[in-house]
């Protein structure tokens, strides 16, 4: 009977050590990835979240002080959004609601809507559209003066029936020659307004769900 070669029984183990050390340094690196991304998605969050809200609002990192809400009527989606909450000396003084326009001419739009605490609004922004380039560079733009017409309102202002456009009657101006797309950004900002007054305790009262995952 033949009998493996002391060197190659002694290279067994050595190549079993190599191949563990190989996949720890895998797992390692592909942790360390992901790490990297969700900083980086986070420090974004991060940046879109000062635009919108007046300097010196907050002192908290709004991006990681943030809870998931659904409401497919009022938030447009099924699926859990992230809700950001601004604070200051622990008071809190602003809520930046994520919200999905459905029913934009070529499909969603996709929205942040930051609001005070009474429900007034702040700031809109929109993150993401499949409109046209020249009809998607005027509401997506971040100094976008058409989106500008959204600060300082509230449910109370104006009346609910007003909540549409000039030529519907309402206060809202409309990008030219898209009605559309109009109407539904002016419901999804009074949407995300609605679902901050009718569902404050999951909003304010709620444990942060942490940051970008």
């Amino acid at each position: 009977m033949t009998t493996e070669p002391r060197s190659r029984r002694a290279a067994v183990p050595w190549l079993a050590a190599l191949g563990i050390a190989a996949l720890v340094a895998l797992v390692l690196g592909v942790a360390a990835t992901r790490q990297r991304i969700a900083d980086n998605e986070s420090a974004q969050v991060l940046k879109v979240l000062r635009e919108l809200l007046p300097g010196g609002s907050f002192d908290n990192r709004p991006d990681r002080d943030r809870v998931l809400v659904a409401s497919p009527e009022l938030l447009g989606s099924e699926q859990p959004q992230p809700a950001y909450r601004a604070r200051r000396d622990g008071e809190l003084t602003a809520v930046v609601l994520s919200a999905i326009a459905r029913d934009g001419y070529l499909g969603p739009i996709h929205l942040l809507v930051a609001l005070t605490p009474a429900g007034q609004v702040l700031a809109v922004r929109v993150t993401a559209h499949q409109e046209t380039p020249a009809l998607g560079g005027q509401v997506a733009a971040s100094d976008s003066g058409w989106m500008r017409q959204f600060e300082g309102r509230s449910l109370d202002d104006p009346p609910a029936g007003r909540w549409t456009l000039r030529r519907e009657g309402g206060d809202f101006d409309q990008l030219t020659g898209a009605t559309v797309t109009s109407r539904a950004v002016v419901t999804a900002v009074r949407n995300a307004a609605e679902f901050l007054r009718t569902h404050p305790e999951q909003l304010m009262d709620a444990p942060a769900a942490g940051p970008v995952p």
